[in-house]
């Protein structure tokens, strides 16, 4: 009974030492091999140089005539104007301004009825009344979501007017021309009364029309940038005594983006035509440029002229700006730093080594890991952007495309003793 519990013992021990060995060379395996894998995926990044500076177009400020009355715009931002164009009216005093108001109220009342007669006779036009309003209140509401309360203001005035005008269609005809009737009486005496109360301004020229007048039209402009100096640039301030209610038009259809820059830089840019301009706020699109002048350079500094011919109504009311140049896009699949490897080991048959120079990944495929070669594209801060060499051959074979770096492949980041064809499964 002793020795047969001494070895049951002894064979207990022996079962327990086995599996904390097991254990411990799963542990040890583990921790001395650990191998770490991440998802490959498509990826762009774009190269750029930070600016900031001025927006400069070839402005007129309008005269200012509201010191002698009350003004009140007939223009939008950013709206064309032909030479002799109503920019504003001026009108004598209030009663002068209440009475435009109503005769604006009057007139638009009479469209109206007169819509509706139309719209008595067929149905046809009340389907097309219908459609305006459904579309009308779509306008309003994405107004009020963009919080474009400017645009909500024009929006929200036709939306009244076209409901009003779907009202009158229920009316009875014959009253409808009776009501049309006495309102243009109505219009032309008040139209007689206003006759000399009121003044009109209107463009010298054609062009867009702008309210703001910061003060920077007479002191930026696109004569002076071509001799313009950093230090000049630096030091610009508006002119106080630049001052119109009535706002400025803004000539020609050219803008320019006048920043201070270093001198090697800019000399880069100029060669390269045409670049991409992206401001930092105000226009949500990227916009087309190329450098027109370089200023005298100033302690390896420049003033650069960046001149563009699109999207100038969205740009009337940007001046002092932070911008960016895109020198260019790259896209590529982006891979850990880490799991980059500049060479290629394989296992002979005979179980020899061989090491070939070669960039390229160890990736998982099936139970295996695969080197897959690649080219970097762009070194970024903890990243590469790399595609496969395989897309510069012409006739790829089934066992290199095997070897094709393509998104969603598994990429081995950190493993020990790694080559190609090592089961890590």
């Amino acid at each position: 009974m002793k020795n047969s519990s001494i070895g049951t013992k002894l064979l207990l021990a022996a079962v327990t030492l086995a599996i904390l060995a097991y254990f411990g060379m799963q542990g040890l395996r583990y921790f001395g091999d650990p191998l770490t894998t991440t998802l490959a995926y498509s990826y762009q990044v774009e190269e750029s140089v930070d600016l900031s500076g001025y927006v400069v177009r070839d402005e007129q400020v309008l005269p200012d005539d509201s010191t002698s009355g009350l003004l009140r715009l007939q223009r939008t931002e950013g709206e064309r104007i032909s030479a002799g164009g109503v920019v504003a009216t001026v009108y004598a005093d209030q009663a002068s301004l209440d009475r435009q108001n109503e005769m604006d109220a009057l007139q638009t009342r009479i469209e109206q009825l007169q819509y509706a007669e139309e719209a008595a006779l067929g149905s046809e036009v009340s389907l097309k009344l219908d459609n305006q309003i459904m579309q009308s209140i779509l306008d309003f509401r994405s107004d009020l979501t963009a919080d474009r309360l400017d645009r909500a203001e024009a929006h929200g005035s036709t939306l009244r007017s076209l409901v009003l005008k779907r009202d009158y269609t229920y009316t009875d005809t014959a009253d409808l021309t009776g009501q049309i009737t006495e309102l243009q009486t109505q219009l032309k005496t008040l139209q007689s009364q206003a006759a000399a109360s009121t003044r009109r301004i209107t463009a010298p020229k054609s062009g867009l029309y702008s309210a703001v007048v910061d003060g920077y039209e007479t002191v930026l402009t696109p004569a002076t940038l071509e001799t313009l100096t950093p230090s000049q640039l630096d030091a610009l301030t508006p002119d106080e005594a630049v001052r119109s209610e009535a706002g400025k038009l803004i000539l020609g259809d050219a803008w320019y983006y006048a920043v201070a820059m270093d001198a090697e830089e800019a000399a880069l840019l100029q060669e390269q035509g045409q670049l991409t301009l992206r401001f930092s706020k105000s226009v949500e699109r990227d916009l087309s440029v190329a450098v027109s002048a370089v200023g005298p350079e100033e302690n390896g500094q420049v003033v650069t002229v960046f001149r563009g011919k699109t999207y100038l109504p969205q740009l009337t009311l940007l001046r002092q700006q932070s911008a960016e140049i895109i020198l260019r896009e790259i896209e590529g699949i982006r891979v850990p730093k880490e799991a980059l490897r500049a060479e290629k080991v394989s296992i002979n048959e005979d179980g020899s080594r061989t090491v070939t120079e070669q960039t390229g990944i160890y990736c998982v495929v099936g139970a295996e890991a695969r080197f897959k070669p690649v080219k970097v594209l762009y070194n970024g801060d903890g990243f590469v952007l790399v595609r496969s060499t395989l897309e510069d051959l012409a006739d790829i074979t089934a066992v290199q495309e095997k070897t094709r770096l393509r998104p969603g492949d598994e990429v081995i980041i950190t493993a020990n003793d790694l080559y190609d064809g090592k089961v890590v499964g």
